[in-house]
């Protein structure tokens, strides 16, 4: 077989070529003919194809992504935004934090323990390519019914693979969710974030600048497994006759890659590198293209030097690979030595792979015969841009319509206590200890709140005891109700568990979660939530740092809900201030901070209890948040509040509950005038949350909020051993904690 060069491929421009088969357009092919003035060689091809997919390009999702930059608030914490790895901010005290969210949805389903594995694996190196020392993760997951036999195969798969990466590699695992939906079925999802912390003077960019630097390849050699990976997986629907795609699905090996954070942490300490990028989707076409793109010259690659793993490897499976990690570091030539002994002493594999160049061009040569000569910006930054048709659906009205706030409510106290402890006991409000148990939550020691908790808590600085906190939310039950205000949801409920634990709103990031850019609806579903998240940062001053899409989330016609996670990260100043879920000194008061209104739209009670999905979902008030959260912050920081927890899915009952049981303590409760039983304690109106205050400061504390114009109602009081609604039904923390702690374990362990 003749080797496909560039100059094979001026001489034979008719040649067929399987770019169909690589997901590409026509259009999208003859635009990369038009690029080189002729056809692409086969490696060409294959690393516009993976470039220029939907995971890695944008290419639907972009001309709305624009907006988290035209309407970002101003910010003096941010350091590095939206176009890097991931997003920097600053948390005092010379103290940088990044974070960021991806998703590994798709390989997750086909092999889901190495899925969700090398999803863990990929953010991390997204934060270690910052400069960062990876320090928590967190994973936020959705799967299908509780009780369907797959949910059955891929969620164990799931929670092990996560379990066994950030195990392996050290790292706490401090947040995230479980969520099951039948809308989830084929497709789950499995969206990993991680934070890392660094030195203002120590943030790296990915760019290769400095002619004559050289290009270096270190980590693991590179596989078979992966090729194509996320990179053709994500940007297409699954069928519904199943999996059958596990080759594209990569294979991680924990081990290796905390040989590598290690490696490449002391590389920095050194100063060793002038730029350096992680080698994630689309692998070798991914970073050599994306560190020239960035750098001031043109790069050369000898593809023939990369270690493999596999002898029999093409240039183009090469190329494709998404074998796991794998960094590429652009390093000035007197000191390639010291880079070299460093990788040595990791047993880390390190290969001079290419040199960058003076000229404007990504040259690739393969046993001396060139096979890629392009320009790397058509490559990595300047793929296609799809305007794609988008309208409201025509069943959008009908659905918000059917208003859940109408459904048949329990007539009496007894089928209200009935429902109530149903609701507790539903899969997605049952405690998700088996699950949580699996990650070790507080290796490295700095870990101060983790799971059940509202938001995960890392110390920064051991003796000042700075700390950071990050929470992820995502109702898509919300979105699917309304994509603008179910995004503002997700939002004001990350900012307000963050500002519950105590901890200052700085930043977000994101993972966007749709079915088929192809589909009107979808589109018009993510053109709503984006500008939802987009003006809802604007007014909360918290700007998206950067983030990830995930499209073509259906099976056959069968889209997912519209699922935007967004991740919250906040600052405090210090960790022992932090304020917990957990209600634990009896006599201490109840207050109810916001309004309660009837809103049950897309409420957890009209699925569990109904199996309805209607309505509006609560009314978003972001200066109402905004105040809610500084109220939290002001009371955690003056001891005026010794716990606190968010009010949403399942209401004021299921917060209560969850409190008391993470604090072995009971609670009575009154229903405030106004307000009947059920929509007090089901009501899932936003802005809200529950504390408690000890005796001594309830007068300091409701006179702040008095002064601030914060709704503040003294509902109960800690108290005995069971969850008492005066007036109403009693419920024992033993009984409540059975149906609590039982339903994960009974369906999956």
């Amino acid at each position: 077989m003749t080797l496909d060069t560039v100059k094979h491929a001026e001489q034979t421009p008719e040649a067929g070529q399987p770019w169909a088969d690589l997901g590409l357009k026509p259009d999208e092919y003859e635009r990369i003919r038009e690029i080189l003035g002729r056809r692409p060689t086969g490696a060409e091809l294959a690393m516009y194809s993976v470039m220029w997919s939907e995971h890695c390009s944008y290419k639907s999702s972009k001309v709305h992504l624009k907006q988290f930059g035209e309407k970002a608030p101003e910010n003096d914490a941010m350091l590095v935004g939206i176009g890097e790895n991931a997003g920097v901010v600053d948390v005092g005290q010379g103290y940088a934090v990044t974070f960021k969210v991806e998703s590994h949805n798709h390989p997750s389903y086909i092999e889901p323990y190495q899925g969700a594995a090398t999803g863990v694996g990929g953010i991390v190196r997204d934060i270690l390519a910052m400069g960062a020392r990876p320090v928590a993760v967190v994973d936020p997951l959705r799967f299908g019914a509780a009780d369907h036999p797959d949910t059955k195969r891929v969620l164990p798969g799931v929670v092990a693979g996560i379990g066994g990466y950030g195990n392996c590699l050290g790292l706490p695992n401090i947040g995230g969710e479980v969520v099951f939906d039948p809308c989830y079925q084929g497709n789950p999802l499995v969206n990993a974030g991680c934070i890392g912390v660094m030195k203002h003077e120590d943030i790296h960019l990915a760019k290769a600048s400095g002619t004559g630097n050289k290009v270096i390849l270190y980590g693991a050699r590179t596989g078979g497994d992966g090729i194509g990976g996320v990179s053709v997986l994500a940007s297409e629907t699954f069928e519904s006759t199943g999996p059958a795609k596990r080759p594209a699905v990569q294979v991680g090996d924990p081990f290796q890659e905390k040989l590598l954070i290690e490696c490449t942490l002391e590389i920095f300490r050194e100063k060793l590198v002038a730029g350096i990028q992680d080698l994630g989707g689309a692998g070798l076409s991914c970073a050599t293209s994306e560190l020239a793109s960035a750098g001031s010259g043109g790069m050369r690659v000898d593809l023939d030097t990369v270690p493999l793993r596999d002898s029999s490897l093409s240039p183009e499976e090469i190329l494709m690979s998404e074998s796991q990690e794998r960094m590429c570091a652009v390093v000035e030539p007197d000191k390639v030595d010291r880079f070299m002994e460093i990788c040595e002493k990791w047993d880390v594999i390190a290969t001079v792979i290419g040199e960058v160049t003076e000229g404007e061009r990504l040259e690739i040569f393969w046993h001396g015969e060139q096979i890629v000569d392009v320009p790397p910006r058509t490559v990595a930054h300047e793929g296609p841009v799809y305007h794609r048709p988008y309208e409201r659906p025509s069943w959008q009205d009908a659905l918000q319509a059917d208003d859940a706030n109408k459904l048949a409510r329990p007539a009496d106290a007894t089928e209200l206590k009935e429902q109530i402890l149903k609701l507790v006991a539903s899969p997605n409000q049952a405690s998700k200890a088996w699950i949580t148990d699996q990650y070790d939550r507080f290796v490295q020691g700095n870990t101060i709140l983790a799971q059940p908790e509202d938001a995960g808590m890392v110390r920064v600085d051991e003796e000042s005891n700075l700390g950071v906190a990050m929470a992820t939310d995502g109702n898509g039950r919300y979105a699917k109700l309304d994509p603008y205000a179910g995004a503002q949801l997700a939002l004001a409920e990350s900012y307000r568990n963050v500002a519950a634990s105590g901890a200052k709103p700085l930043a977000i990031s994101n993972c966007l979660n749709f079915g088929s850019p192809e589909d009107p609806d979808v589109m018009w579903q993510f053109a709503e939530a984006t500008r939802g998240l987009a003006d809802g940062c604007l007014q909360l001053g918290t700007p998206v740092t950067g983030g990830n899409v995930s499209l073509y989330n259906q099976t056959g016609e069968t889209a997912i809900h519209p699922t935007p996670v967004v991740a919250v990260l906040g600052v405090i100043d210090d960790v022992t201030r932090r304020t917990p879920i957990a209600f634990k000194e009896e006599g201490q008061l109840l207050y109810l901070l916001g309004e309660t209104r009837e809103e049950f739209g897309g409420s957890a009670w009209s699925q569990v209890v109904h199996d309805h999905l209607g309505g509006l979902p609560p009314k978003v008030d972001l200066e109402r948040e905004r105040l809610l959260a500084e109220i939290l912050i002001s009371a955690s920081r003056d001891g005026m509040i010794d716990a606190a927890h968010d009010l949403s899915d399942g209401g004021l009952v299921q917060a209560v509950v969850e409190s008391c049981l993470r604090g072995n303590t009971g609670a009575r409760l009154v229903v405030p005038d106004g307000l009947d039983a059920f929509t007090f304690l089901l009501s899932e109106s936003a802005g809200r949350a529950v504390v408690s205050v000890p005796r001594s400061e309830e007068l300091r504390f409701t006179d702040m909020c008095g002064a601030r114009g914060l709704p503040v109602t003294r509902i109960g009081v800690v108290d005995g051993t069971a969850v008492e609604v005066q007036g109403e039904f009693t419920l024992s923390l033993d009984e409540l904690r059975a149906a609590h702690a039982e339903t994960i374990p009974g369906l999956f362990a």
